[in-house]
């Protein structure tokens, strides 16, 4: 028999070591970014969120012009098939239903009763 060569025991320890990393899930850098995920489950999160709102995709869409599209398409495709699965009515959104707070100072009795003149109150030079 031919003595082993002295290459061999390297190869040996290189290969275990390959074995063994192959079963590492958790090797640091190798993983995906955990800003991208995190970006990822918000926009899903939004399109369940417009789903259950009653708010349609190109609405959701509109208020929301950061979140990736793909994500919340299938947050809200998602959402969907939850609440047709287990017959859950959508709640409407009261965002545009909300009242602007009166002015401290001038109430709403004074501004009808005291019009202003725009054109009198401009001088011109």
């Amino acid at each position: 028999m031919y003595p082993p060569s002295p290459s061999t025991p390297l190869r040996l320890m290189v290969l275990a070591g390959l074995l063994l990393l192959a079963g590492c899930d958790k090797i640091p850098g190798l993983g995906p970014d955990p800003r991208v995920a995190q970006k990822d489950a918000e926009a899903k999160a939004i399109g369940g969120a417009c789903r259950h709102a009653l708010r349609g995709l190109e609405d959701c869409y509109t208020l929301n012009p950061k979140a990736a599209k793909a994500s919340v398409f299938a947050g809200w495709k998602e959402m969907d098939a939850y609440m047709r699965e287990n017959k859950i009515e959508g709640a409407p959104s009261v965002l545009g239903k909300v009242e602007k707070p009166e002015r401290k100072g001038s109430s709403a009795s004074d501004a009808e009763t005291e019009p202003r003149d725009t054109a009198a109150s401009r001088t011109r030079s």
